[in-house]
C-alpha cells in the first residue's frame, strides 16, 4: 500500500495548524503530524499535538453522515425527505428558481448567509455582488468584524490579529520582545492554542499579563492582573484607564501632539469616568483599574489583544476605540512587541478582498442593503468611506466588511419590508444554531421561497433547505491562508480528493458558485478553471505557482515586518493623516466620534423590574474545547469528551438552588428556555451564569419539530436580536448581557410511592 505525505492546513478553527497528512492509496488518512515546514511549529510545542478536533479528521472525511450528494427537498420543508440528484439538475434548478425571483422581487430579494471562515468565503460574497443583491450577511457582524472597521477608521489599515498566528512577539533571546500582553475578554487557551503557546513562552521570559473577563479562565489564573468585570461594562473600564493615563501624563506626549487626531476631544469623553466611578459600574475596585493603567502605560512594549467577550456587546465598537486609543497614546502602535500593523509596503498575493470584487455591486443595488440607512458604519455608506481612503494611501482596499444588518433582513424574508427578500444561500454557516433569537430565525427560513445550503451535514439548517449541496472540507482542496490585512501567506495541498466517482462529489465552493455563476450569464466574472487556477492567479505577485510555492518557498510567505512605517509614509492612511481617537469617517457617517458607554438594555440595573424573575446576567460564546462553535458533535472521539453541554455557575449560589454538579438544570429567559448541565465554577460571580453556544444533537431525529434538537439546549433560543439593542453605530446584537434564571429539571424516582 503506497502512502504520501500531503502538507495540508486544518480550517477546523482559526489557528489554521499546518498539518502533515499521511495518505494511503491516496484515499485514506492515515496519521496526522505537525507539519515541520511551519514555522510555528520551531517556536514552541504545536496545538496540533493532541489536538481533538484534528485528529477528528480521520472520521470526518469518511463519515458516513457526510452530504456526499446533491440533495433535493421531497415534501414538506423540514420533513427530512430527500432524493439525491445530480449536480447538473441541482444547478440548473437552481438557476432557473433564482432567476424567475430576481425577475420578480429583484436582485436584492437574495441573502447569503457566511459562516466563520471555514473555506472559501469569498467566492459567495463574488457571486453575490456579480448576482446584484447588496444583502451578506455573516457571523463577521459579531466576530472580528466590528474590531477590523474600528482599526480601519482609526488607523487607515488593519491591526495584526489572531489569524494564524500570535500577535505577542516572544523574540530569540532570554527576554521577550512584549513586556506586557493585555487579554480582552478572549481565553486562547480554549479558542487559539498558537497564541496560547506563545503566552506560556513569553511568562517563562518574564512578560506580564492582564486579563479581562468575568470567568476565572485558565487564561485568568495565569494574569498578574485578572480584572474581574462586570459583563457589558467593557467599554468604561477601558474609558477609565484612558482617563488614569492621560489624567496622570502617562501618555507619549510627543507622539500624540504628531500624530494623533482629537486627543482633547477624547480626553474630554473619558473625563467622566475615573476610576471611583468606574468601580461603581465595572465592579472592578479602583486601585485595580489604576494597577492596570500603570502597568500598561509603563511596561512597554505593551500589546493588546481582544476576543469576542468585546466584540458581543451593545458597546463594542466604543470599547474598541477605546482600547486602540490606549495603545496609541501609549506609542504602542506599529512598533517591535506592539500592536502590529501590517500595512501593504510589501508584496501582496492577490488575497480575497480582490477576489469578492465588491467594486463590481453597483451603487443603485448598494443602497438597497438593508440596514445601512440605520446602521452605516457596517453598511456600505461606511465601507465606501474606508475603501476610498485605503485607495487613496495604499493604493489597495483593506479587508473591511460591508454585510447587512441580519435582524433587519430576517424581518423583511417574514414581513416584506423594506422589501420582500425571498431567497438564501448558507455557504457553511448554520444559523439556526449560532444566530440569535433562532425562533425569528426559524420563521425567516421557512417563509423563504428557495432556501439553499452548501454545507458538510445535514444541520438543523440545512434541514429547512430545498436544495442541500456537499463541500470539500480543507483536506480536500487547495487552501491559502492569509490575515487580516497582513502579507503572510501559508498554503497547503489537498491531501484527499474531493470527487470520487460512484463515492463522493464534494463540490470546492470555487466549483458551486462558478458553475451557477457561469449559467447566470456572469462568464467573463469566473475565468479560472478550478480552484487550483485560483490559486495560481492569487500567487502570481510571487512570481511563482501555488505548486512552485510549495516546492520552492515550503508554502510560506513571511516577509520581514517593518515598524513605525508612519514616519516612511508620512503618516497614517486616514483623512487626516493621523490616528483617529475619534475618527472622522464616523462624524461624516453622522455618528457621534466619541467613545461613550450606555448601560446595556437588559442587565441587572437597567432593568431591576426583569431581574425580580430573572436574577442571573447570561453570558455565551465562550469558547471551549473540544468543539468550534457549532461543528463536530457528531465526530465520535470529540463527543466522547464533551458528550452534553454544561452551564458553568457559581458553586454556592447553585447549591442555594439545590442544583448538585452535573444536573441538567432549566435556563430561561423571556425569549425561551433551554436545558444543560450545571459545572461549578469557582470564583465566577454569584450573578452570572455562562451557558456554553452552538450546541444540536445530530443524533436526534431530523425532521420538525426535533431539527436534531435544535431547541433543546441551543443558548440562542435566549438571546435577543432585537435592532433597538444592537450597537447604533455597527448594528451588532449582544450575547453577554442578557438576563436568565435557572432552576433543577426535576427528576422521579420509580421506587416512589
Amino acid at each position: 500500500m503506497a502512502t504520501e505525505v500531503k502538507r495540508s492546513i486544518c480550517r477546523f478553527c482559526h489557528a489554521r495548524c499546518r498539518v502533515a497528512v499521511s495518505v494511503e492509496n491516496g484515499q485514506a488518512i492515515r496519521k496526522l503530524e505537525p507539519d515541520q515546514t511551519d514555522p510555528r511549529v520551531k517556536m514552541y510545542k504545536p496545538p496540533s499535538l493532541g489536538c481533538a478536533r484534528l485528529l477528528g479528521a480521520i472520521e470526518y472525511a469518511s463519515h458516513p453522515d457526510r452530504v456526499k450528494f446533491p440533495l433535493k427537498r421531497k415534501g414538506e420543508r423540514g420533513a427530512n425527505k430527500w432524493e439525491q440528484i445530480s449536480w447538473d439538475q441541482a444547478l440548473d434548478e437552481i438557476t432557473v428558481r433564482l432567476g424567475d425571483i430576481r425577475d420578480r422581487y429583484g436582485a436584492e430579494s437574495l441573502m447569503l448567509t457566511n459562516g466563520t471562515g471555514r473555506t472559501d468565503a469569498w467566492t459567495g460574497r463574488r457571486f453575490l455582488n456579480l448576482f446584484g443583491s447588496p444583502n451578506i450577511v455573516s457571523m463577521g457582524h459579531i466576530c472580528f468584524g466590528p474590531f477590523i472597521a474600528t482599526s480601519n477608521v482609526m488607523l487607515g489599515w488593519i491591526l495584526r490579529h489572531v489569524f494564524g498566528g500570535q500577535p505577542f512577539e516572544q523574540g530569540t533571546g532570554k527576554e521577550s520582545v512584549t513586556k506586557l500582553g493585555v487579554l480582552v475578554g478572549i481565553n486562547p487557551a480554549e479558542s487559539h492554542r498558537h497564541i496560547w503557546n506563545n503566552m506560556l513562552e513569553l511568562k517563562k521570559k518574564g512578560t506580564k499579563f492582564i486579563v479581562i473577563d468575568p470567568r476565572p479562565t485558565v487564561s485568568a489564573k495565569m494574569a498578574d492582573l485578572w480584572l474581574q468585570i462586570r459583563p457589558g461594562t467593557d467599554t468604561v473600564l477601558l474609558m477609565s484607564m484612558l482617563n488614569v493615563i492621560i489624567e496622570g501624563n502617562l501618555y507619549d506626549k510627543k507622539f500624540v501632539d504628531k500624530w494623533c487626531h482629537g486627543f482633547n476631544m477624547i480626553a474630554e469623553a473619558v473625563r467622566l469616568y475615573p476610576p471611583e466611578k468606574a468601580a461603581a459600574i465595572t465592579m472592578i475596585p479602583a486601585e485595580q483599574i489604576r494597577k492596570a493603567a500603570h502597568m500598561y502605560a509603563t511596561i512597554r512594549p505593551a500589546c493588546f489583544i481582544e476576543g469576542m467577550g468585546l466584540e458581543h456587546l451593545e458597546n463594542n465598537i466604543e470599547g474598541l476605540q477605546s482600547l486602540i486609543s490606549i495603545a496609541a497614546i501609549t506609542g504602542n502602535i506599529d512598533v517591535k512587541g506592539g500592536n502590529y500593523l501590517p500595512a501593504p509596503t510589501g508584496t501582496f498575493i492577490r488575497n480575497e478582498v480582490l477576489l469578492e470584487a465588491s467594486d463590481l455591486l453597483s451603487p443603485e443595488q448598494r443602497k438597497k442593503q438593508i440596514g445601512s440607512d440605520r446602521f452605516k458604519f457596517i453598511g456600505w455608506p461606511g465601507k465606501e468611506l474606508m475603501m476610498e481612503q485605503n485607495l487613496k494611501f495604499w493604493g489597495r482596499e483593506a479587508k473591511t466588511y460591508s454585510f447587512a444588518t441580519y435582524p433587519l433582513v430576517l424581518r423583511a424574508a417574514i414581513s416584506g419590508n423594506p422589501y420582500p427578500v425571498r431567497a438564501a444561500i448558507s455557504q457553511h454557516s448554520n444559523p439556526m444554531v449560532t444566530m440569535a433569537n433562532i425562533k425569528m430565525v426559524h420563521k425567516a427560513l421557512k417563509s423563504l421561497d428557495l432556501y439553499v445550503v452548501k454545507d458538510y451535514w445535514l444541520t438543523p439548517s440545512a434541514q429547512l433547505a430545498d436544495y442541500v449541496l456537499p463541500t470539500a472540507f480543507w483536506a480536500e482542496r487547495h487552501e491559502l491562508s492569509e490575515g487580516s490585512g497582513d502579507s503572510k501567506v501559508m498554503a497547503g495541498e489537498p491531501a484527499l480528493p474531493n470527487i470520487v466517482s460512484g463515492q463522493f462529489e464534494h463540490y470546492t465552493d470555487y466549483d458551486f458558485f462558478s458553475k451557477l455563476g457561469r449559467r447566470m450569464g456572469q462568464e467573463e466574472y469566473w475565468p479560472w478553471e478550478n480552484l487550483l487556477a485560483v490559486r495560481n492567479y492569487q500567487l502570481e505577485p510571487l512570481g511563482m505557482t501555488f505548486q512552485a510555492f510549495m516546492d520552492q518557498k515550503n508554502g510560506v510567505y513571511t516577509p520581514q515586518d517593518e515598524y513605525k512605517k508612519y514616519e516612511k509614509m508620512g503618516g497614517f492612511g486616514t483623512p487626516t493623516g493621523k490616528i483617529e481617537l475619534c475618527p472622522t469617517i464616523l462624524e461624516t457617517l453622522g455618528c457621534d466620534s466619541r467613545p461613550a458607554f450606555v448601560e446595556p438594555t437588559e442587565s441587572l440595573v437597567s432593568r431591576p423590574d426583569l431581574a425580580k424573575d430573572y436574577p442571573f446576567i447570561l453570558i455565551t460564546g465562550g469558547r471551549f474545547l473540544p468543539y468550534f462553535h457549532s461543528e463536530h458533535r457528531q465526530i465520535e472521539s470529540v463527543r466522547k469528551k464533551r458528550p452534553d453541554p454544561q452551564v458553568q455557575m457559581n458553586p454556592e449560589t447553585a447549591k442555594k438552588l439545590g442544583i448538585a454538579e452535573g444536573d441538567w438544570v432549566w435556563i430561561e429567559s423571556p425569549r425561551g428556555v433551554i436545558k444543560q448541565r450545571c459545572q461549578y465554577l469557582d470564583g465566577l460571580d454569584s450573578k452570572v451564569v455562562h451557558c456554553e453556544h452552538g450546541w444540536w444533537f445530530p443524533e436526534m431525529p431530523g425532521q420538525e419539530p426535533w431539527l436534531h434538537g435544535v431547541w433543546e439546549s441551543n443558548v440562542d433560543v435566549l438571546t435577543n436580536d432585537d435592532p433597538e439593542i444592537c450597537n447604533k453605530r455597527f448594528g451588532s446584537w449582544p450575547l453577554k448581557t442578557n438576563l436568565c434564571n435557572v432552576y433543577r429539571v426535576k427528576t422521579f424516582s420509580k421506587n416512589k410511592a
